[in-house]
């Protein structure tokens, strides 16, 4: 055989033998038909790389975002708004669906009362159309206020007013900010982050910190705010006392009983500050799954107590303080809260750990249905979002009963 005649045949040998590996590789790539969809590439958590979840379909998101106290502030308080997304630069609602909350003491130290309780009447009436809404909580300034302890209200503040007796006649039940106080403001609040009702998917607001084991907080939130609505209208009602200083100090409204004064004492949701002064992250963590187990909610958000710096974050996320002296009279950080919520329809039976399924199957059990949930906990900052926490679980819902704000 000639040299020419090998080398043909070497060629062919070489051609034959990438023509079968490809073969077999494409009839490998190819493996057997699954129902598998395709997976959704979630946002990745900062600092860690793009992890990837099989979900279904998007059913559900929620945004929540969280105001702490605000005194008397308005221009801070409309920059934080829009920082957040809430407002646009003509105070109009362009948050869609989100639940803002505000957790109290609007109040005190600074001059705008009127003007920042007028923009929250705005933004409550605007929110619905849009499909959000307004959760508006008392901080103990506003109930200083309304008995009259008025110790921190500046003399500028009164002036906007026109005088003590015009102030006082507006914060009175038959003035317009009295009448919305006892329409629109109660001591702690219950917000949903699902449309069903789970004890476990519940955010708990107030103005301080929740005391573990304070009997009047049970049941949450109907008791401690049908407690303060008590107080707050024995206080708002005529004829009121005349306001200290200069006068003496009031003390506690006409008519005030036992559950009243343990509300608005130094163990109550107003002025209690312990889940954001203990040192002790053990104890915090421990009062937490207290809490959580008995007033039904994932977190504890509060206000009261400022960090000047930034939002303080307990327990992973579980705990979290959120007044950075956003007033000008403090000088602290602006900042907000923000909770995204999403749910996607899935069921399988494994998800995340060693031998995750696959497939996508429906399951139901005990009329409960399976989720994927994602949720994540920022601080909104001028300087941009920090992220606090993130979770992705399977959840089960039964979906006949519908959660609601409280």
């Amino acid at each position: 055989m000639s040299f020419q005649n090998q080398r043909q045949i070497s060629l062919l040998l070489v051609l034959a033998g990438l023509g079968v590996a490809l073969l077999l590789y494409r009839l490998a790539s190819a493996g057997p038909k699954t129902s598998r969809r395709t997976p959704i590439y979630d946002a990745p958590a900062e600092g860690n790389a793009p992890r990837v979840y099989p979900y279904g379909k998007h059913i559900w998101n929620k945004r929540v975002v969280a105001v702490g106290d605000l005194h008397g502030d308005l221009n801070n308080a409309q920059t934080v708004l829009r920082m957040a997304g809430i407002i646009d630069n003509q105070v109009q609602w362009k948050a869609g669906e989100t639940t803002l909350v505000q957790t109290g003491d609007m109040v005190d130290r600074g001059t705008d009362t009127i003007a920042l309780y007028r923009m929250m009447q705005s933004l409550r009436s605007q929110a619905p159309g849009h499909g959000g809404n307004v959760v508006s909580v008392l901080g103990n300034h506003e109930i200083m206020n309304a008995i009259g302890d008025w110790r921190y209200v500046t003399p500028d503040d009164i002036k906007t007013f026109g005088g003590s007796r015009a102030r006082q006649e507006a914060l009175s039940s038959d003035g317009w900010l009295g009448r919305e106080w006892l329409a629109n403001y109660t001591v702690t609040a219950r917000v949903p982050l699902t449309p069903y009702d789970s004890p476990e998917h519940y955010l708990a607001f107030s103005h301080g910190s929740l005391k573990p084991n304070l009997s009047l907080l049970e049941p949450f939130p109907t008791r401690p705010n049908a407690i303060g609505h008590s107080l707050l209208s024995a206080a708002l009602t005529k004829p009121m006392p005349l306001p200290y200083p200069p006068n003496s100090y009031p003390g506690m409204p006409r008519g005030t009983g036992e559950e009243e004064k343990v509300l608005y004492g130094a163990d109550g949701p107003l002025w209690w500050r312990g889940l954001a002064t203990e040192e002790n992250e053990n104890k915090v963590c421990a009062w937490a799954k207290t809490l959580q187990q008995s007033l039904g909610v994932r977190r504890i958000i509060g206000g009261h107590t400022p960090n000047f710096d930034q939002i303080v974050n307990r327990c992973d996320s579980e705990v979290i303080i959120i007044d950075t002296g956003i007033s000008k009279a403090y000088g602290g950080v602006l900042s907000a809260l923000e909770i995204t919520y999403d749910l996607y329809e899935t069921s399988q039976t494994s998800f995340g750990g060693q031998g995750a399924q696959d497939v996508l199957v429906e399951v139901k059990v005990k009329r409960k249905t399976e989720f994927v949930e994602v949720e994540v906990v920022s601080a909104l900052y001028p300087r941009g979002k920090v992220q606090l926490d993130r979770r992705e679980n399977i959840v089960a819902f039964d979906t006949s009963r519908p959660a609601i704000i409280s």
